[in-house]
């Protein structure tokens, strides 16, 4: 299974914590979401340890009619994104074993790549997060490979974070038309800034709550700026974390909460 420890330059991993019907409230956005997602942690609406594949809630700008005013809407999506143009395997799911995961996308090529440039023309949402997890190489003195060690990127002000996203519509070709589709999506990562770029040299790109409507917009063209900024780095805080993180069947709050650093980490 992927982890986020073994695949360098990537957000593999994060936390929500928020419903999705109360972000819809707080955000102003209609829930078109079902249920709980996918993958929460038993007896609570929270996942403290979301992975690729999961289904997740994010943010995006539809309309109901063509001439009617856009609108923001919740919705749930697969964790790592499908291109319409995947051909489907056996079981008539996407066949994914030819490529990797598209679970992030470069802020600087998404324009440009084959499988990102379809969305990032009206496709682009944002996906609401805790924080997220990268992980430190630790220097070994025994000359063994080193341990990496988890750290945890979160909002100071408790309140979360909005990461800009992709999403894409995917079909069998031989599939009714009524069939439901699967919703696929993909967070942006950019260069990392400030104290961040001491963990790792990548980061989620963070989308401030005055571009939301910018980012979201389907009748517009992507905002080069947008791409080329930072959001709300100016929020967010670093702890180190457990090292439990790192299997994906564990799922609590403990993961989230600080553990004594190790030397000369931060």
């Amino acid at each position: 299974f992927f982890t986020a420890s073994i695949l360098p330059g990537m957000c593999g991993r994060f936390a929500v914590t928020t419903d999705p019907a109360l972000l819809a409230e707080k955000i102003k956005a209609l829930d078109e979401t079902v249920g709980t997602a996918a993958g929460e942690a038993p007896g609570s609406g929270a996942n403290y340890n979301v992975a690729p594949t999961t289904t997740i809630s994010t943010v995006v700008k539809r309309h109901d009619e063509p001439d009617d005013e856009s609108t923001r809407r919740l919705r749930s999506m697969r964790w790592g994104l499908i291109p319409p143009w995947a051909k489907a395997g056996a079981d008539g799911s996407p066949d994914t074993k030819k490529g990797p995961l598209l679970i992030n996308a470069r802020s600087e090529t998404l324009t440009t790549s084959p499988a990102f440039r379809g969305s990032a023309k009206s496709k682009r949402c944002l996906i609401p997060m805790d924080g997220w997890y990268e992980w430190k190489p630790t220097a070994s003195a025994d000359g063994k490979k080193p341990a990496k060690t988890p750290f945890y990127m979160y909002a100071a002000d408790g309140e979360p974070l909005f990461m800009a996203g992709l999403w894409s519509v995917w079909r069998p070709r031989e599939s009714p038309s009524d069939a439901p589709p699967l919703i696929s999506c993909t967070i942006i990562t950019t260069d990392s800034a400030a104290q961040l770029a001491d963990i790792h040299d990548r980061m989620p790109l963070s989308i401030s709550a005055p571009d939301w409507d910018r980012w979201l917009d389907p009748d517009a063209p992507i905002d080069e700026g947008l791409l080329r900024g930072h959001g709300d780095l100016d929020r967010i805080e670093i702890r180190e974390v457990s090292r439990l993180v790192n299997s994906v069947r564990n799922n609590g709050p403990e993961l989230i909460e600080a553990v004594e650093p190790e030397a000369g980490l931060l």
